[in-house]
């Protein structure tokens, strides 16, 4: 296969970069660097199957000659990028996909939108099943990056149900693990770096709110599945208007959770850093930012069933591995 990846220089693009690599695919890595980092494909550079476009995916966006998936997976990601980039997350939602799902339509290509566990915002239900339809608070701060993704996935159904591209729509729980960025915001990094250079570990709240946390090798094996996936079986009937689907089950076009369902509060992680790293250094407690979710967890049974697919790499191995990247990292 010949993919385009947007957003493949950042922390999971660059992973699903490696893996599809790995599989022998041909890949073009298409990153603006807002967020992302050539560190984080380096390695890759002088491949004869790796491409690197530095670009911005809300322009005209174009490559040359055949291709047979489009993953897009550019846009701030963490709640730290995605406040201080406000706009430029609206935009990869709306104009970003935009572009990426005509460059899928033009090409005849797969379409695989990398969407977030943030659509379902603060939930009223747990675990959280595809089809809840979430408790966004859409004005909030962190409402920019909740409602782009959910514009996103609106986007991504109508090119399905009107154009009749082959879409997936991923929706990607917390995830850790090598190449996240030092202090980029997100609980597992901090902690980490946090307690590696010394300094106390910063809880928001009481630190009872909870978090699932898959290790990105887990992930992206997900994630490829899903890409990889044949097309379900679809009845569709012509409108005037558009492509009408008509489903007795769920199939891969519908979105699907990929996440670890074990559940442990931002405390215990805390904690739980602490032991592995063997640090007594003490944790600070500080105020919960708004619409901050109480619970979040995974209700993986689509996965399961359609992808066999659940996660293998336990918390504390995931978390072992993650330490050691981050002690070379900063030596």
């Amino acid at each position: 296969m010949r993919v385009v990846i947007t957003g493949g220089a950042g922390f999971l693009g660059s992973h699903l970069c490696q893996r599809l690599i790995g599989l022998e695919h041909e890949v073009t890595c298409i990153d603006n660097l807002i967020t992302g980092s050539m560190d984080n494909v380096a390695h890759l550079m002088g491949h004869e199957r790796f491409t690197f476009v530095k670009y911005n995916v809300c322009d005209y966006l174009h490559v040359a000659g055949p291709l047979d998936a489009v993953m897009h997976f550019a846009s701030p990601a963490s709640p730290q990028d995605y406040l201080e980039f406000p706009i430029a997350t609206l935009k990869v939602g709306a104009l970003g996909t935009h572009k990426a799902l005509g460059l899928a339509k033009a090409k005849n290509a797969r379409f695989l939108l990398a969407s977030t566990s943030e659509v379902y915002g603060d939930p009223l239900v747990s675990p959280q099943p595809e089809d809840y339809w979430g408790n966004v608070n859409p004005i909030s701060p962190r409402g920019v990056y909740d409602e782009a993704k959910r514009f996103a996935e609106a986007m991504t159904m109508a090119y399905h149900r009107y154009h009749g591209v082959d879409t997936r729509i991923v929706r990607i729980f917390n995830t850790y693990g090598p190449a996240m960025r030092p202090k980029d915001g997100r609980v597992v990094s901090n902690f980490i770096v946090q307690a590696l250079s010394g300094e106390p570990l910063t809880v928001y709240g009481d630190g009872s709110q909870t978090r699932s946390f898959c290790y990105v090798d887990d992930l992206v094996e997900g994630i490829t599945r899903l890409l990889l996936a044949p097309s379900g079986k679809t009845h569709e009937e012509r409108t005037d208007r558009a492509f009408i689907y008509q489903r007795s089950a769920p199939s891969v076009h519908d979105p699907t959770n990929i996440g670890n369902p074990q559940e442990l509060s931002v405390l215990e992680i805390a904690r739980k850093v602490q032991a592995l790293i063997g640090t007594e250094i003490p944790i600070e407690f500080k105020p919960l930012p708004a619409d901050d979710p109480k619970v979040r967890r995974p209700d993986i049974t689509r996965a399961r069933t359609l992808l066999d697919w659940e996660p293998k790499v336990g918390l504390e191995e995931g978390l072992g591995r993650t330490i050691e990247y981050f002690r070379k990292r900063l030596l």
